[in-house]
This record gives C-alpha cells, structure tokens and sequence, in this order.
C-alpha cells in the first residue's frame, strides 16, 4: 500500500465521530476530496456528498461509506466528578470495562478517563460470574469533584470515543485501529473517487459519508433522498469469522479472502440483477470476493434502497475482527480489493447496463 494510502486510513481511524459529531471525519472527507470533485455538498444532517460528472454524464450512481463509529455521550458528572455515559452504537459490555477513551468537550479540549466499575473484590461470586451491567459502569477523569470536571469543560452531551493508536501488526498486512467500522469504507468511497476521477468513467458518480448509522441508519435516508441516484451502493464492513471457537457455519469469512458481498441483512436483500453484476464484474476481473449473509445487522444500503421510489441498492463490505470495540483488525488486501471491485463495477454501471437493471 503507498504511503498516502495508508496515511488516509490512519487519518480517518484517528479522527472522532460517534454518531451526530462526525465533524472531524467530515473535514478529512472534504479535503481529501476537493480534488477530485466537481461540488461537494451536504444534506440537512451533515452527510457530505462528492460529484463528478463523467464523460458521458449518465446515470447518477452514488456509493458511501457512513462516518460515525460507535461511542459514547457524557450523560451525567457525579459530586465526586465521575463520568457516567449513554454508548451510542452497540456495544458489548464484556469489550468495555478498563478500556481508555477521550472526551472532546464544547471548545475541542481532550478529557483522557479509563472506564470503571466496581473492584470484583467486593462483588459477590454470583455478581462475578455475570457480564458486568453497562448502566453500571463510568468513567474515571481524575476529577475530585464535579466542580473541577466542570472547570475542565466537560457539560452533559460531550461526544466519548475510544482511545487506541493505529498499528500494522508486526510489519503484516493486519490492521489495528479503532472505528475501521466505517472509516474503511468512507477510505473506499474517496478512493473510489479518486480513481475515476483520473481514469474516467460514463456516468455521474457521487461518492459520500453519511451520518448517524450506528443509531438506526439516519444519514443514509437523507442523503439518498438529496441525491436520487439509479443505483446505490452502501460501503460498510462485515464481521470476519476466522478466529478460534467459529463453527463452520459462523466461518462464512475471513481476512485476506476480498470484499464481503451481502445477499441478506437484517435492513435489506439486495436488488437481485444488481448483485448478479457485481458478482459477474469479480469473477470476470478476478477479485476475490465473499458471500456473507449478516442476520443480527444492517448496512445504509437498508434505507438506500427504500429512498422515494424505490432505488436498485447492495451491500459491499470489508471484513472486519472484532467489531464495535476498541480494537478491530482488517486485512490490507480486503480494503485494496474492495476498492478495486467497486471501481470497476461504477465504471461498468453505464446507461445501457443501469437501464438493464431498472428494468422489469
């Protein structure tokens, strides 16, 4: 991977976005992209859109990534200036206890805290046993009192992210970072601009980000609607099953085997000729791909495809180990041949194709 591209995946892991303080990872997206677009723009709700128009100025395709990652909100600081916290995304509780996080407050001041719970020390045996209750859990500032947090400008509704440090694992092509979910696929969406905007393409392409998935898929549904495309494509990421304890059946992916294909989530089944001409783009360039049904989740392309009438969508999606928690692991060659594929099929999705799609 050159070293631009690799500085991008960090920049955007690096940055903090739960869902509704994406501003961070809007900015990165802007000035990346302002190269390559001829607008960029925004629904109501802060997803940001890319264009360019190609040389045929033909169907408008619009491909994106969603910029929140799961976190947390400030929802309370005790008399003893403890923080307790509302998660925003899912979170397993059994990820989160003793893990690092920052709080940004109002004016961009950085809070470093640890999360907290009780010592098991004074728990019961029973107590122990259990998964420790997330409403019971806070975060440790450094703060005595309630007034000093307050003086260090902590209010109820900061924004909470966690705190690790990117890492290729011992010179592999394993990534380490936080918020790969859905930092990989804004990276494919700009990169996926990029490539086209130097190699050409027939139609009128909008690569974006949207806001707000993590909370129920909200940013897709505006941002969809702003733009009115023929075809959608949702970039998002996919659980892996290569790690020790998966069933055969659980084991559906793994790193390094390409780009997740979606046939089935919980949001959506794919639009059936859009899927078959993914599929056919891959095996015809020779991309890896894989088929992955997810039954516990959902991707934007869940809202894309329900935007006004109706809009021919589908799910591609880098597998990811490790989800929702500090510390997830992609594989480089998923992320190079995710934007590979996509590149492609955007190319190929011309007017004749896309109307061969559309139809019925």
């Amino acid at each position: 991977m050159e070293k631009k591209e690799e500085q991008l995946l960090i920049d955007l892991t690096s940055a903090r976005g739960v869902p509704g303080n994406e501003e961070e990872v809007r900015e990165i997206f802007k000035e990346y992209a302002k190269e390559f677009a001829e607008d960029i723009f925004f629904d109501n709700l802060g997803s940001v859109i890319a264009k360019h128009t190609g040389e045929g100025n033909g169907p408008k395709i619009f491909i994106s990534g969603h910029m929140d990652e799961v976190g947390f909100m400030v929802t309370k600081i005790t008399e003893k200036g403890f923080i307790e916290f509302q998660t925003l995304g899912g979170w397993w509780n059994q990820v989160m206890l003793a893990q690092q996080v920052e709080i940004k407050t109002r004016e961009g001041k950085l809070i470093h805290g640890v999360i907290g719970s009780k010592p098991p020390h004074v728990l019961t045996p029973e107590a122990r046993s259990k998964p420790y209750d997330i409403k019971e859990m806070f975060i440790d500032i450094g703060a005595s009192s309630k007034e000093e947090a307050q003086e260090w400008g902590i209010r109820p509704g900061d924004m909470i992210t966690p705190y690790i440090e990117y890492k290729r694992l011992n010179d592999s092509k394993f990534l380490l970072a936080k918020a790969w979910d859905n930092r990989v696929g804004t990276a494919v969406s700009l990169r996926v601009l990029e490539n086209l905007a130097h190699e050409g393409h027939p139609n009128c392409l909008f690569a974006g980000s949207d806001v707000m998935e993590e909370v129920g898929l909200r940013g897709a549904r505006t941002s969809t609607h702003i733009v009115n495309p023929d075809i959608a494509i949702a970039l998002d990421t996919g659980t892996a099953g290569d790690t020790p304890g998966m069933t055969p059946k659980e084991a559906d992916s793994e790193l390094g085997k390409g780009p997740q294909v979606l046939i089935f989530d919980a949001s959506m089944i794919p639009h059936k000729k859009l899927l078959n001409f993914v599929t056919d783009t891959a095996e015809d360039l020779g991309i890896p791909f894989q088929y992955t049904v997810i039954t516990g989740g959902g991707t934007d392309a869940g809202q894309m495809h329900l935007t006004r009438d109706g809009v021919p969508s589908i799910a591609i999606t880098v597998p990811v180990r490790y989800l929702h928690s500090h510390t997830s692991v992609i594989h480089e060659d998923d992320y190079l041949n995710t934007v590979r594929l996509v590149t492609e099929v955007v190319r190929r999705l011309d007017d004749e194709t896309v109307k061969e799609i559309r139809s019925y």
